[in-house]
């Protein structure tokens, strides 16, 4: 079912992606350069966006770091003075340590909150009231299955992606009236930097390359939550309904944990 307007065309479309020097957003910002969109990449990587710029004419580069507010605005500003609007803005920047209770760090915790949900914050501080003056547009964000429940070694990054899963469902809510489309995005395991620090085998593992034809066939179809891979996704979205004392004893049985 289609809860936002259908991207149809790319050809044109002025996106904006926040995290893009590797992984899911690299491979999202290439795989809309070569639909025709105007690609906008941002990180903290300079060198890594000129890469891509290099790769991708006509892209264009803003190095940026999510944990800095006005760094942010004043980003979003300078597109939409170059460019005229903002058809669309992902945040898929993200920070990630395996972490669990028993040897927990308070600063790692604290820098996945920065990054995955302050930064979002900052994000949508700077784009929305261009979206709203606009009355046209579409915000997604880049959770993880890993925060529909509590998962081993997730102690920090599962608690910041279940944030934006609650997140998006209020920006939908109080935006969808307002003509724009939101979608929140919740991949399975993809075969990225981040990913290449855990230490078990990873089930359904994607490419970046498969990760981004699922996204931009989520939203051509006006997907609000876009999960993938779905031979994955659907039994975690199944043990989400399990009480809690079921739950637990299947994942201490899948994970050894």
């Amino acid at each position: 079912m289609a809860l936002n307007p259908r991207i149809r065309h790319w050809s044109g479309q002025v996106v904006w992606l926040v995290g893009a020097s590797t992984g899911i957003g690299r491979a999202v910002a290439h795989a809309l350069h070569a639909h025709g969109a105007r690609v906008i990449v941002s990180a903290r990587s300079a060198s890594a966006l000129d890469e891509f710029t290099q790769a991708h004419p006509g892209s264009h580069a803003l190095p940026v770091d999510v944990t800095d507010r006005q760094a942010l605005k004043q980003a979003a500003q300078s597109i939409v003075a170059s460019a005229g609007r903002l058809d669309l803005v992902l945040f898929c920047a993200g920070h990630y340590r395996p972490m669990r209770a028993t040897e927990m760090d308070l600063d790692e915790a604290l820098k996945h909150q920065q990054v995955n949900l302050t930064g979002a914050w900052h994000l949508l501080d700077a784009v929305l009231p261009i979206l709203l003056k606009q009355g046209h547009g579409h915000l997604s964000l880049v959770a993880s299955v890993a925060g529909y429940r509590g998962l081993p070694n997730s102690l920090a990054y599962g608690p910041t992606k279940a944030a934006l899963q609650h997140l998006a469902d209020t920006l939908y809510l109080d935006l969808h009236d307002q003509g724009l489309g939101v979608s929140i995005i919740n991949p399975g395991f993809v075969a990225t930097p981040l990913t290449a620090q855990n230490q078990f085998a990873m089930p359904a593992l994607l490419t970046p390359e498969q990760a981004a034809q699922a996204i931009l066939s989520g939203w051509e179809k006006g997907r609000f939550e876009i999960h993938f891979p779905k031979r994955f996704t659907w039994w975690l979205k199944l043990m989400r309904m399990l009480p809690h004392s079921l739950y637990f004893a299947l994942v201490k049985r899948a994970t050894g944990l």
